[in-house]
């Protein structure tokens, strides 16, 4: 699972840092692409793992495919 530490501690490889300082959850990504990038895999790859993980540990049910 990911995490964004909202409100606090913007990830620090977010460029533009957004004026408020504030640390929003839509910044996942940039912290889902800094994790993929330091594990060697692709953001699509990890994105599944940790989604995959959030669904068993919480017991939520698959998620719909968007393009369906």
């Amino acid at each position: 699972m990911l995490e964004s530490d909202a409100p606090f501690l913007l990830p620090r490889s977010l460029r533009p840092k957004p004026k408020n300082g504030r640390n929003e959850p839509a910044f996942l990504v940039e912290v889902l692409r800094e994790v993929a990038l330091h594990r060697g895999e692709t953001e699509q790859v990890l994105a599944a793992h940790t989604s995959a993980a959030a669904q068993a540990f919480f017991n939520l049910p698959a998620c719909k495919d968007a393009a369906s």
